[in-house]
């Protein structure tokens, strides 16, 4: 390792200066400090290739921050992604100049909001916000609404739906964004399943933008008291509810993958368990007919809607509607689209004899 010596000086100096966090840029080279005094830095004179300079600039800085010249050992990344970095580790990780290391702070449940802000000022970066903002200590701290307006600028940017969805979620976490923040994503929403999904996720926290409530009948009332599917009709007749369906015949209206199709399913499965405790059936769409039928039948009804059913019979299409709401899932789809790539128009081609019926439950729902 052969450091052009007032490189070597700087950066020891540098590292004197006990910095809360180090960050390399590569395309500048240039290494820069976070001090309590501010931003200190370094510009790099190489005496040899850039890649072979910059690490040995890691390697001195490894030796000085771990006592180990090895640098950041990225063989732990497998399970550092996973949270499991020990707490006391994190502010060394920060110092180390590693984007690797970076990571496996931000995913770590010790973080909090100091090293959060550490964190953010060594690497700005979509996914990083996004692990932090599952950290309850640093959505509730300084870091959370600033992370969270950094997520929203970002989303036109995002190309995976997936990150797309948990963006959405995420930035909806209460306290994070006013109500006109909100109500702007929504707009923003009109036209992108992705987001509209996200608000599925993220209820309770994106009723700022709700639907209308539908009359509820007085013995619906009493028996909410002590039924759980009483309750979840309750629910379903209030704002949140109506909330849920109509944005779930949104984002299923012109669904653009298969990915955003299930994790809409997942929402309703979730919020309608009620109605199916024993979890997803992993049934087609002709098997969740007749199950739904079955559990309304007149002549023998499931024993946790008869007492409903016998109080307002009327109610019958509409729990059978949310029994097979309860019910969607992968189980769906296999037997429809044997390439899971299948995207778009054709894919909804495909699906209409699963998403028409769907979308015919939900409206029965909204009514």
């Amino acid at each position: 390792m052969e450091l052009s010596h007032e490189d070597s000086l700087r950066l020891n100096v540098l590292l004197a200066s006990k910095p809360l966090a180090i960050r390399i840029d590569t395309s500048k080279l240039r290494v820069l400090g976070l001090t309590e005094r501010g931003e200190l830095s370094l510009q790099l004179n190489p005496t040899t290739r850039p890649e072979q300079y910059l690490r040995w600039v890691r390697e001195t800085i490894s030796g000085h921050v771990l006592g180990s010249p090895g640098g950041y050992p990225v063989y732990l990344s497998r399970w550092t992604r996973m949270g499991q970095m020990r707490d006391g580790s994190l502010e060394q990780l920060l110092m180390l100049g590693e984007p690797e290391a970076v990571v496996a702070a931000v995913c770590a449940p010790g973080l909090d909001d100091e090293l959060a802000r550490r964190a953010w000022w060594a690497m700005e970066d979509a996914a990083n916000a996004r692990r932090m903002l599952t950290n309850p200590q640093v959505v509730r701290g300084r870091m959370g609404p600033l992370l969270a307006d950094y997520l929203v600028e970002h989303l036109p940017f995002e190309t995976d739906h997936e990150d797309i969805m948990e963006s959405v979620q995420l930035v909806l976490q209460s306290g994070l964004l006013d109500d006109s923040r909100i109500v702007e994503l929504w707009h923003r929403s009109a036209r992108k399943p992705a987001y509209l999904v996200g608000f599925m996720r993220a209820l309770p926290d994106a009723l700022c933008v709700s639907s209308p409530a539908r009359a509820c009948p007085d013995v619906l009332h009493r028996l909410a008291e002590s039924d759980p599917v009483a309750a979840l009709i309750q629910w379903l007749y209030a704002s949140s509810g109506q909330f849920l369906v109509s944005t779930a015949a949104s984002a299923l209206a012109k669904p653009p993958t298969q990915e955003v199709i299930l994790a809409a399913f997942a929402c309703l499965r979730d919020f309608l368990a009620p109605v199916r405790p024993e979890g997803d059936p992993d049934r087609d769409i002709a098997e969740l007919i007749a199950d739904a039928d079955a559990f309304v039948d007149p002549a023998d009804p499931d024993p946790s809607v008869a007492e409903i059913l016998a109080e307002l019979p009327a109610l019958a299409p509409e729990i059978a509607a949310m029994r097979l709401l309860s019910g969607v899932g992968y189980g769906l789809l296999r037997p429809i689209l044997s390439d899971s790539a299948t995207l778009g128009s054709l894919m909804r081609r495909k699906l209409s004899p699963v998403l028409d019926p769907i979308q015919e439950r939900l409206t029965l729902l909204q009514r």
